[in-house]
């Protein structure tokens, strides 16, 4: 079982705070994960998914979307942090 997060923009975008999902191979990366979310999910997951710097994250570290996953593994999805 993957745990799917999602964290400020994107959860309100989404109004989706949390997924739970079995893991298989066909979602064995977070770029896999991420493609079949944004299929599965409509035009406005897609949309907001597909945001350029989107920041993803495995058990709360920040990886790239080539990141293998694990059963067992969370996944965070969050816009890109600025500072001021």
């Amino acid at each position: 079982m993957l745990k799917v997060l999602f964290f400020a923009r994107v959860k309100e975008e989404l109004d989706c705070p949390a997924l739970d999902l079995p893991w298989s191979e066909s979602i064995a990366s977070v770029e896999r994960l991420q493609a079949q979310l944004c299929e599965s999910g409509g035009q406005r997951w897609q949309e907001v998914l597909s945001q350029p710097n989107m920041v993803r994250a495995v058990n709360q570290t920040v990886v790239s979307g080539d990141a293998p996953l694990c059963d067992g593994d969370e996944v965070a999805f969050f816009p890109p942090v600025t500072g001021g």
